[in-house]
């Protein structure tokens, strides 16, 4: 962030501050005490267990230049005189501060959602902008009504593009970050399962995704999977930007192509006019890829720029990050989060490499009433597959063992990580290729660490 005053804050939000401190300056903002640094703006919130303001006399203490200050809340009368800025709710002044805040600083911004391939969609388009462009991205999961607000007011005053992942787990949410965020371009990478306990389903996630064109530039432009039929009732009523359609059928804007699938990546076509070499494995990264391209080709960048800037993408971690270990074993660490769509992305990405092939799967979490069927179809997606051994894991995942055992040489439901690492030690030999697939909350990296 950069410097800014108390009088431009209260310019900017609904707040009141006491005339004496409209001069003070602050440069950064944290809502965690722990991280106070001289001169911050320290931002409490009132929650369940923990009441942040109680925290506020401290973080001062440590160098915050000011804090906000929830109307209502009991204060500690050495703070009277300290540089308050108080407000109605914490939750919503932060939010209209990091609207403000990025009114002020006018970067391009690009939002970024969809059920799979969010983050790994975010750093391509990173990866292709930024020979050109300052550019400042999500950072780690920063991306609810509290983390995007946070990675706006990161921002420099020279920043040319910002790119914001946008998250969601109910209706609505995206349709808030989308508000704050007005973007120049609106992504929806796909539409899968996750959080079909909450939106009901995929006809649902649909919906919840398309409001990121709810905050969309007049003349911007929208950038969806066109192969996805549940998108189609929401783009028709996208009348202010320009439609750009990526996915394999012949109807899209941009139609992708595979030329190649190697164990090291991709290369593929756009239009049978354009290739693209990929270092990243999985067919279904294609997509993503072309996203990144279309935004590359929109904001102006030449064909050969963007063709060497994908060529060096790289990746924020456990999105099919390859190891290869000293024993020639190689380790497809895919265990950031899992869906039944991306994990039958993961499976044909290891139907398509050569040697034995080893594919470790668990829960998949968040389905609802359905997850017992959606890991059935999972395990049924194996047939035909050339998978060599499943290794299941988690009370969901045995669904997936039960149903994909006739199509692999051998299936096991093991009980805990602990025995499946073991088994591993025991079998593993060179050539061997293993991936590792499963939600976010079964912490899977510990397998790949063991194996590694």
């Amino acid at each position: 962030m950069i410097e800014v005053t108390l009088r431009q804050i209260k310019s900017w939000i609904d707040c009141d501050i006491d005339d004496q401190f409209l001069d003070v300056k602050i440069k950064g903002v944290t809502i965690d005490s722990r991280a106070v640094q001289p001169q911050m703006l320290f931002i409490p919130f009132k929650g369940e267990h923990v009441d942040g303001h109680h925290f506020v006399k401290q973080s001062i203490q440590d160098g915050a230049a000011a804090a906000f200050y929830q109307t209502g809340q009991e204060i500690d009368s050495s703070l009277e005189e300290q540089p308050l800025i108080y407000v109605s709710d914490t939750l919503t002044a932060l939010q209209q501060l990091a609207k403000a805040y990025l009114n002020y600083v006018q970067p391009k911004v690009i939002a970024v959602t969809g059920s799979n391939g969010k983050t790994t969609t975010k750093d391509m388009i990173e990866s292709v902008l930024k020979t050109q462009f300052k550019v400042k991205k999500t950072q780690g999961n920063y991306n609810n009504e509290i983390g995007m607000p946070l990675t706006i007011l990161e921002l420099d005053y020279d920043t040319d593009i910002s790119i914001l992942e946008m998250g969601m787990s109910g209706f609505h949410e995206i349709e808030l970050l989308s508000s704050i965020a007005e973007p120049d371009i609106a992504v929806i990478t796909n539409i899968g399962e996750s959080h079909m306990q909450d939106l009901g389903s995929r006809a649902g996630i649909a919906k919840a995704k398309s409001e990121i064109v709810t905050g969309l530039k007049d003349n911007g432009i929208f950038i969806y999977d066109g192969d996805e039929p549940l998108l189609q009732p929401h783009v028709a009523q996208v009348k202010h930007a320009k439609l750009i359609s990526v996915g394999l059928e012949q109807h899209n804007t941009y139609v992708c192509t595979i030329d190649s699938n190697q164990n090291d990546g991709i290369a593929f076509n756009i239009n049978n006019t354009e290739h693209y070499e990929l270092p990243i494995l999985g067919v279904h990264n294609m997509r993503n890829a072309a996203i990144a391209i279309a935004v590359g080709h929109e904001l102006g960048l030449s064909y050969e720029m963007i063709q060497h800037n994908i060529k060096h993408v790289q990746l924020t971690g456990m999105r099919m990050e390859r190891h290869v270990t000293e024993q020639q074993i190689t380790v497809i660490n895919d265990a950031y989060n899992a869906s039944p769509t991306s994990m039958k992305a993961s499976i044909d990405t290891l139907s398509n490499m050569e040697g034995r092939k080893i594919l470790i799967l668990a829960d998949c979490l968040e389905l609802g009433d359905n997850s017992q069927h959606m890991h059935e179809e999972i395990g049924e997606y194996l047939k035909n597959k050339n998978i060599d051994e499943l290794y299941t894991f988690g009370e969901e995942a045995q669904y997936i063992h039960r149903s994909g055992q006739p199509y692999v040489l051998l299936a096991q439901h093991f009980e805990s990580k602990e025995a499946i690492i073991e088994q591993l030690k025991k079998e593993l030999v060179a050539g061997d290729k293993v991936l590792v697939k499963g939600s976010r909350g079964n912490k899977l990296e510990d397998i790949v660490n063991a194996i590694i």
